[in-house]
């Protein structure tokens, strides 16, 4: 069984930063090979893609809002995903899920950025 948990979220005055870790567990064969990735959802809006990190590192991909802000990376000899988010706005607030491949998603952290 794969579990996903997320945490690093809190109160942030906007331009600042905070960097969120997902620990993730499972067989090991199962988690290292899969893609791992961030998305978020704000009150009363979809959940929606961040950021994306292949299981090698190699490859990233971000949402164009988040892009040149967020940087996302892994330590698979940690089983842990990180996303670093700097220059933080009030329209970052949401809560943020840690996703792996195959459809398996975190609780969520909450971030709420304030003006």
């Amino acid at each position: 069984q794969v579990q996903l948990v997320e945490s690093g979220g809190g109160l942030v005055q906007a331009g600042g930063s905070l960097r969120l870790s997902c620990v993730y567990s499972g067989r090991t064969s199962s988690t290292t090979a899969y893609g791992m990735g961030w998305f978020r959802q704000a009150p009363g809006k979809e959940r929606e893609f961040v950021a994306r990190i292949t299981w090698s590192g190699n490859n990233t991909y971000y949402a164009g809002s988040v892009k040149g802000r967020f940087t996302i990376s892994r330590d698979n000899a940690k089983n842990t995903v990180y996303l670093q988010m700097n220059s933080l706005k009030p329209e970052d607030t949401a809560v943020y899920y840690c996703n792996r491949d195959g459809g398996y998603w975190g609780q969520g952290t909450q971030v709420t950025v304030s003006s």
